[in-house]
């Protein structure tokens, strides 16, 4: 189910089966796979792709630019695996051209209230 408050752009991918909250927004070329639940007011933006299965909590925010003053807009992304829980606040960025344009988190891992992944990390399963 879709929410109706939630702003979902045109050119975004959601499988049939995601649940999105109120207020929550996605942007155009975000992907998300079967299951995922998307808490209200999360914001899931730029070059991001979503596996399966995965709890995406209140007030998370996903995709969003690098905290890396030599970023200037090139198109890099960010990949989740499935089965992975983003609690409340977590934020998640894309990667940047020194690291090979990706940000990686695997499944089946849990990232605790207020926790960063920064631009080019690497999080295993």
């Amino acid at each position: 189910m879709i929410h109706s408050t939630a702003i979902i752009a045109p050119g975004a991918e959601l499988d049939s089966t995601v649940s999105v909250g109120p207020y929550a927004v996605i942007g155009e070329y975000v992907k998300i796979g079967a299951g995922t639940t998307i808490g209200p007011h999360a914001v899931i933006e730029g070059r991001t792709e979503i596996g399966c299965d995965n709890q995406i909590f209140q007030f998370t925010s996903i995709g969003a630019v690098p905290q890396d003053l030599k970023f200037s807009g090139e198109e890099t992304s960010l990949t989740i695996g499935s089965r992975n829980r983003i609690r409340e606040f977590v934020t998640i960025h894309l990667g940047t051209e020194t690291g090979n344009g990706i940000t990686t988190v695997g499944s089946d891992n849990l990232f605790m209230a207020y926790s960063h992944i920064a631009h080019d990390c690497i999080v295993k399963d």
